[in-house]
C-alpha cells in the first residue's frame, strides 16, 4: 500500500512539472501589457538598419483591443512620435491597424506580424507593406515586458 501511494504521488508530481508554467505561452495569454523595445531591425531593399536602443526609448502598450507605441530620443534635438490603433490576434498572427498616426500613407492600413511570447519577452516580425507607395520593409522587434 505504501509503495503504491509513493508511485501515485511521483506520477502526479511528474505530470504537474511537465504541464505547469511553460516558458513559451500562447500570445493570447500574455500579449496584454507594456513592452519596451530592446532590439529592432528593418530591412528595406538592400539596406539593413539596426535600431540603437541606447539612445532612445520605444514603448508599446497593448490592451485587450488597442495598441499604441511611443518613441523618444535623448539626443538633442529630442524627438518624439507615437501612433496607435486596433489589433486582432489569431493564434500567433498579430495584425495592427493604424488609426491614429501622423503618417498619411500608414493611416488605416493593416500590418500583420507573427508574434512569439516567451516568459517576459515578445518577438514580433513581419512585413510592413504599402503597395501603392512602393513601401516594403521586413521588421524584427524584440520587447521585454515592463512590470
Amino acid at each position: 500500500m505504501e509503495k503504491s501511494t509513493i508511485i501515485i504521488f511521483l506520477a502526479f508530481t511528474i505530470i504537474g512539472c511537465t504541464n505547469s508554467n511553460e516558458a513559451t505561452q500562447k500570445p493570447e495569454k500574455g500579449i496584454v501589457g507594456t513592452w519596451k523595445l530592446v532590439y529592432g531591425e528593418v530591412k528595406e531593399n538592400d539596406s539593413l538598419t539596426v535600431r540603437d536602443v541606447s539612445k532612445s526609448d520605444f514603448i508599446k502598450i497593448i490592451n485587450e483591443t488597442h495598441f499604441s507605441f511611443l518613441s523618444q530620443t535623448y539626443q538633442k534635438p529630442i524627438t518624439f512620435y507615437g501612433a496607435g490603433g486596433t489589433y486582432t490576434l489569431k493564434g500567433s498572427i498579430y495584425t495592427e491597424k493604424l488609426t491614429h498616426c501622423d503618417w498619411d500613407d500608414y493611416r488605416g492600413k493593416n500590418f500583420p506580424f507573427t508574434v512569439k511570447i516567451t516568459k517576459d519577452s515578445l518577438i514580433q516580425y513581419g512585413v510592413e507593406e504599402i503597395k501603392e507607395k512602393n513601401i516594403k520593409r521586413y521588421v524584427v522587434e524584440k520587447y521585454i515586458k515592463i512590470k
